[in-house]
Parts: structure tokens; C-alpha cells; sequence
């Protein structure tokens, strides 16, 4: 069975994140849930349920130095919803957050990546926006954003079953 890193951060798309668990887990992944800390915050009251939904911790912060790994490695990664944080942060290596470490290391380890921007229309104006989003695409991630993915501002229905899609997509085309 491939693993999917499922990472998520603070927007409001995070609290379908069960659903979207269950639906990866129906296309035949084992899936591992990350989230930022703001995130973790959010789902508190579910973050037990959510482990034993996936089989797996959900994790928001690094582990100490020199303790083991509690996941098994990553096929491949989904970033969704990822806000403006965490894109620029992600763009710039700024890897303060387990998060925004892993998905920064996996680019330097060639995993397969798909993000899902999720952020207002004022955000999506910013200039360092634009360069983060080129950045990414250079670096191998597709970015679902604007007409092919997720547009900024209110919009009805975060894309989950097209992310989840796009992530299948990468790992069969490689």
C-alpha cells in the first residue's frame, strides 16, 4: 500500500479533513495527517479520532533528536488546504514548522507533490505570492490554484476529490 503524507493548515476547508481521510483511504492509500499548529488547534477535540482513523499520530511538531520516525515513508504528498503561510514558507525553505520541513525536504527527495492554495483574494494580490506559486512549479509541486484548482476569495467547494486525484496522477505518471 503507498503512503500519502495528507498535510493540512489553518483555512476552513481543514475541517472536512475526516471525510477526505476516508475518501484517500477508499482509493487505497494508508494515509498519514499532518497539520500546522494553528491547525492542530483547530481540530483539537478530534486529533484522537483522527489517529485512529488513519492508524497513525497525527503530527504537528519535529520529533526530538534521535527518535524514531513514526510513520512509514511517503509515496507521495498532498498539501491541502495550504494558506498563504504556508505556501511563502514552503517557497522560501523557512522549515520552523514540521509541515512546511517535510514538504521542503520532499522536494529535494523528488516526491511527488500536489498543493492546494486556500487563501483570500487580498492574500493572492501580495507580489511574494506569485513568485512562491513559480517557485513551486519550478521545483516540481503542482499547485491546483486559480482556474485549474482553487480560486482566492469565497468559493463554493474545496476540490478535495480533484487533489486527491491530481496526487494519483503524479504517482502513476512519476
Amino acid at each position: 500500500m503507498s503512503t500519502l503524507y495528507l498535510f493540512a493548515s489553518a483555512a476552513e476547508p481543514v475541517f472536512d479533513i475526516a471525510r477526505v481521510i476516508e475518501d484517500a483511504q477508499a482509493d487505497g492509500w494508508d494515509v498519514c495527517l499532518g497539520l500546522t499548529p494553528t491547525a492542530a488547534r483547530w481540530l483539537a477535540g478530534s486529533l484522537d479520532g483522527l489517529a485512529v482513523l488513519t492508524g497513525h499520530p497525527v503530527r504537528w511538531d519535529y520529533g526530538l533528536p534521535g527518535e524514531p520516525d513514526v510513520w512509514p515513508e511517503a509515496s507521495a504528498v498532498l498539501v491541502a488546504p495550504a494558506t498563504f503561510t504556508l505556501v511563502n514558507q514552503w517557497a522560501l525553505g523557512i522549515a520552523d514548522k514540521f509541515v512546511v520541513g517535510v514538504v521542503a525536504e520532499g522536494i529535494g527527495k523528488g516526491l511527488p507533490m500536489v498543493a492546494v492554495p486556500c487563501l483570500n483574494a487580498a492574500y493572492a494580490q501580495h507580489p511574494q505570492f506569485e513568485r512562491s506559486l513559480e517557485t513551486l512549479h519550478g521545483a516540481g509541486v503542482s499547485v491546483l490554484y486559480g482556474e485549474d484548482g482553487f480560486p482566492p476569495g469565497p468559493s463554493a467547494g474545496f476540490p478535495w476529490r480533484s487533489a486527491l486525484d491530481a496526487v494519483r496522477e503524479r504517482v502513476t505518471v512519476g
